[in-house]
């Protein structure tokens, strides 16, 4: 059985490479390479690197075995569009996501011209979605090539938010996720960002996820915004009968 993730806006993980490279200012205190120090001191076997970013051809089978569908979040503990990850390698994740159907997959980076640059090899299995990550509004340039890219479902994590995102082009866009930084050094997001982001997103007609507000002790904080929890999702996500 798959593991329960924390993560509010997923089911489970599936790691088949851990580590990366800090590109922007949205990694300063990245979660994943605290979480990595953490498991190579506990001599988990995929860990005995720490943060360095290492293949795991063992983990590539996983999905196969789980006959429960789930919705699951690729390499949150790394960054499958990494410089150093071959294409052959990202084809054979691509692969197993093409042959399990019954999975919703969920692909996240910070390195969007990569997808471009292999967009046309993917051939985008219906149940992949594929997101970028946008800290502040110097990086919305990653919002045009995901908008590129031949994925079904296309999705913004706005998180950790560190500015104002007062001009978002949404076209193309199928959900927008927002959230604070947490951890150690937490830089703080300012409430009027969260919302302005909302505002557009209802504006446009976008599915609106709020995650969390962050800091330090993030459950203290919760995930309120004016007073209620935001879990929207994209229309598909009950929709388990892709047709390829």
């Amino acid at each position: 059985m798959a593991a329960r993730s924390a993560i509010e806006w997923t089911e489970t993980t599936w790691n088949p490479v851990t580590g990366c490279d800090k590109v922007s200012p949205g990694c300063r205190y990245c979660y994943a390479e605290r979480m990595a120090k953490r498991l190579k001191a506990m001599g988990q076997a995929n860990y005995v690197n720490g943060f360095k970013l290492t293949m795991h051809p063992h983990m590539l089978s996983y999905p196969l075995y789980w006959q429960k569908p789930l919705t699951i979040f690729v390499n949150s503990m790394s960054d499958l569009f990494h410089e150093k990850v071959p294409h052959g390698y990202i084809g054979e994740v691509f692969d197993v996501m093409r042959r399990t159907p019954r999975h919703r997959y969920q692909v996240l980076t910070k390195r969007a011209e990569r997808i471009l640059e292999m967009d046309a090899s993917l051939f985008w299995p219906q149940n992949v979605w594929m997101g970028v990550t946008v800290e502040n509004a110097d990086y919305q340039h990653r919002i045009d090539h995901l908008r590129e890219c031949g994925a079904r479902i296309k999705f913004l994590s706005l998180e950790p938010l560190l500015g104002p995102l007062p001009n978002l082009d949404l076209s193309g866009i199928d959900w927008v996720i927002v959230g604070g930084e947490s951890g150690p050094g937490a830089r703080p997001m300012k409430p009027e960002w969260a919302l302005e982001i909302r505002n557009q997103c209802t504006k446009a007609g976008v599915p609106f996820f709020f995650k969390q507000w962050g800091g330090v002790f993030k459950k203290r904080a919760g995930r309120l915004l004016e007073g209620r929890v935001w879990d929207e999702m994209p229309q598909t996500y009950t929709d388990r009968a892709y047709v390829y």
